[in-house]
């Protein structure tokens, strides 16, 4: 016990690992309640899109010398903008103006970089995978402002954006702005991707918008449980990740992120509802499929 207690105790003697652990989380939590709306409206490849549509921000904001959470984030807005505009005015489906937009603007992100490269050395693995081992007590300053502010907006907007999440069509009639609603949902998700980019960077903070959230999925039914359970799951995983990145000398960003995974391949596997193992449901569904790939490879031979 004493051991144990020794090996959690000797990372928070350093001032960068209590920082690390308290952005940790920060975004942990964020990621997870936000992610749950990503979960329940399908809506995944929205935040692969916001995340990669950063980067222009992040390269034009270093390069003036600004806050880059500031320049992520009106990038952030101006992609959601856009993919909007697109699906609004024409026949374009919203995928595909997301597949779209966030390439463009990832493509911009590069070549801004590869041009300033020329006169200012970028580590861009830092913008790509995050460190959140180097965050600094502004950088956590940040985080903790924008996790309570995208927090109080949920909390005061809660049954409004349940409806409008699980009946939109429903919402609309009822006289909801529905349409400032989503433009709303996609500002907290621009504000929780720049909160974590740091921790994760671009690449991998889908992983931590989505992976826990959908954890909780498996093991819970209703919104409110999702976000709590969600919140939880994103918190272990933080922390368990950079305590591995610290003892393991692991990438924080990547390790956080296999953790999370891990964490969701055991319910997966074991989930007392849905488990693959667990519910007889989930093991006939893979019978039809087992019996047609020996039927369709018997033909063949």
């Amino acid at each position: 016990m004493s051991q144990l207690l020794e090996i959690l105790w000797e990372p928070l003697q350093f001032s960068f690992m209590q920082r690390s652990l308290l952005t940790a989380v920060l975004v942990g939590i964020l990621c997870a309640v936000v992610g749950s709306y990503l979960m329940v409206q399908r809506l995944a490849l929205l935040g692969d899109a916001i995340s990669h549509s950063v980067l222009p921000g992040l390269a034009i904001a270093f390069w003036l010398g600004a806050d880059i959470f500031l320049g992520a984030f009106i990038a952030g807005v101006l992609s959601t903008i856009l993919i909007t505009w697109i699906r609004t005015q024409s026949q374009i489906k919203e995928d595909a103006a997301m597949g779209i937009v966030f390439s463009a603007f990832f493509a911009l992100g590069i070549t801004l970089i590869t041009v300033i490269q020329k006169e200012n050395k970028i580590d861009l693995n830092h913008f790509l995978f995050g460190n959140i081992l180097s965050v600094t007590p502004s950088e956590v300053r940040n985080t903790l402002i924008i996790t309570v502010l995208v927090l109080l907006v949920i909390a005061l907007l809660y049954k409004e954006l349940m409806f409008y999440t699980f009946d939109p069509i429903g919402a609309q009639a009822a006289g909801l702005p529905v349409h400032l609603l989503n433009l709303g949902l996609m500002i907290l998700i621009a504000l929780t991707i720049v909160a974590s980019l740091k921790a994760v960077g671009v690449i991998l903070v889908l992983a931590m918008l989505i992976t826990p959230g959908a954890t909780a999925y498996l093991l819970v039914t209703r919104l409110h449980q999702m976000m709590t359970f969600g919140a939880i799951l994103g918190v272990i995983a933080s922390v368990t990740g950079l305590y591995l990145s610290y003892y393991v000398n692991l990438p924080s960003g990547p390790a956080i992120v296999l953790v999370s995974f891990g964490l969701f391949m055991i319910a997966f596997l074991l989930s007392p509802s849905q488990g693959v193992l667990t519910h007889p449901t989930s093991l006939a569904a893979v019978s039809p499929l087992w019996q047609e790939a020996r039927e369709l490879f018997g033909r063949k031979r």
